[in-house]
């Protein structure tokens, strides 16, 4: 998610329509360098075919699933989209894969249609890590 890269790299990524990007970026933690790879898939290029959506998740170690706090729509569809990385990724293993769920668009508070509580208790229902953020911000 666009709001992913602007955290590691520091740059932000504006409105680019239906483009999917591969960012790169070298990150020190606990001293060790790691090389992260950022395969960000608008949403709707993700519904367009399960075989392309299955790639990139056989190609991803974790997940970062963005919904916005304005759009039901966008919250609603996390159950499913967590349900097919589970099953595509814990199938073959018995490793848990790390998700997270993010609602983007913090800052827009007065137009909310997805509460904090309902983003942190589907996220604990579905076993992944929970935030709210502000892309903008």
């Amino acid at each position: 998610a666009a709001l992913t890269v602007r955290f590691l790299t520091r740059r932000f990524i504006g409105e680019y329509g239906d483009m999917e990007f591969i960012y790169s970026h070298n990150l020190t933690v606990d001293g060790r360098e790691i090389l992260l790879h950022i395969w960000d898939v608008p949403n709707s290029q993700q519904a367009e075919d399960g075989s392309s959506e299955e790639k990139r998740i056989q190609w991803a170690d974790s997940f970062v699933l963005v919904y916005s706090i304005c759009d039901r729509a966008s919250f609603n569809m996390l159950p499913l989209k967590v349900q097919f990385i589970k099953a595509a990724k814990e199938g073959q293993s018995q490793e848990k894969v790390p998700i997270v769920i993010v609602g983007n668009k913090r800052d827009l508070h007065h137009q909310r249609v997805v509460s904090s509580e309902e983003g942190r208790l589907l996220a604990l229902s579905l076993d992944c890590g929970f935030y709210e953020v502000s892309a903008a911000e």
